[in-house]
């Protein structure tokens, strides 16, 4: 049975791992099962929680069709994880803060929300399902806690 609160619970966890940079990422099969995890571990810049745990599953190897996994991230992501998320043909992005919520909180971000990169993608692109503030409160003190 799907658990979406444990999974971005446990986004959550691995964002706590790096109090300076809370992002977490959890990348879910079809069976409800964890396939990738990760969080931005602040040493390279382009491993932020999301690129971290594609290029892990994209280098491991997955039994499951991207479209078919569903992702789940502390923060919406930034405008090159969107790319990531494109590229990779992930079918479901769960998302906890907004990038409005990272700005108005004075955290660096370049603002372009996930939508706008997603519309003005190429047609060639299957754009994932969306749903965002979800456990946006636990997300948001992440975040909160840094600004």
């Amino acid at each position: 049975m799907p658990n979406p609160e444990a999974h971005m619970r446990r986004a959550i966890e691995l964002a706590k791992k790096n109090p300076s940079q809370p992002f977490g990422c959890v990348i879910v099969d079809r069976q409800n099962n964890i396939v990738s995890e990760a969080f931005n571990d602040g040493e390279n810049p382009v491993r932020h929680g999301e690129t971290a745990a594609i290029y892990d599953l994209a280098s491991k190897g997955t039994d499951s069709e991207w479209r078919d996994l569903t992702l789940y991230t502390t923060a919406e992501p930034c405008p090159m994880c969107a790319g990531a998320v494109l590229w990779s043909g992930i079918g479901r992005v769960v998302i906890g803060t907004s990038i409005e919520t990272l700005v108005a909180l004075g955290l660096p971000q370049i603002d372009i929300p996930l939508h706008e990169v997603l519309e003005r993608a190429s047609e060639d692109f299957t754009p994932p399902e969306v749903e965002a503030g979800f456990l946006e409160a636990e997300c948001d003190a992440l975040y909160r806690s840094i600004s």
